[in-house]
């Protein structure tokens, strides 16, 4: 993993299936690449000194920052403006809603949107509502999504007295993964998901050598 970035996300979600991939972000500059320890060599060893070791020094980071985003975050989007994200289709300027309270909010018909930054590794913090009066039913209710890769979506959907196949429902990894429980507040209310993402790899030739892994909390 050559850097996590830590990613704070806000949306309010409309009831409309086309509306997959959104997400509000928090991002600063580049961390530094993981740290690998050297395992110890020769005799195990004995004495409590040695096996203590002082370099190298982690970086400090403060975890809550300036507003609560922490201080080696990636800001994608702060509540202004939509400047870290493109269409998908096109890459044109983004046309969803800037809400007063910081928020953005999709627009019907808009387009799917992404980030012109590009990630491997990461890990991203997302809060999303959907809207407080309820609409339709099924997948056609608050549905959206978080796709890394463009291939894996992590599912956004008015779950609430609102059943669906369980490959798809809140939280799933949409039609591969079933989540461990469907936990999501009141409708109208604010969800938080944070998703530790791990691309998987291949070789030069193409072949899979690391299969990829998301976590989502």
């Amino acid at each position: 993993m050559n850097r996590i970035y830590w990613i704070v996300l806000t949306l309010f979600v409309l009831a409309c299936k086309n509306e997959t991939p959104q997400k509000e972000v928090v991002i600063e500059e580049n961390t530094p690449a993981v740290i690998v320890y050297e395992e110890y060599q020769g005799e195990e060893p004995t004495e409590a000194e040695q096996t203590e070791f002082y370099e190298p020094v982690p970086p400090i980071v403060n975890p809550v920052g300036q507003n609560g985003v922490p201080s080696d975050a990636i800001i994608l989007f702060d509540g202004k403006d939509f400047e870290a994200w493109e269409k998908v289709e096109g890459q044109g300027v983004v046309d969803w809603h800037l809400n007063e309270d910081g928020s953005m909010t999709v627009k019907d018909k808009a387009g799917d949107i992404k980030t012109k930054q590009k990630f491997g590794d990461v890990q991203l913090h997302i809060e999303w509502r959907s809207p407080a009066e309820i609409q339709r039913e099924g997948q056609n209710r608050g549905n959206s999504g978080i796709f890394l890769s463009g291939l894996y979506e992590v599912q956004v959907l008015d779950n609430n007295d609102n059943d669906t196949y369980v490959n798809g429902q809140v939280g799933s990894i949409y039609k591969q993964h079933v989540p461990l429980a469907k936990a999501s507040v009141p409708t109208g209310e604010w969800n938080t998901y944070d998703i530790i993402y791990h691309a998987p790899e291949f070789n030069g030739d193409g072949g899979k050598i690391k299969s990829g892994t998301i976590t989502v909390i």
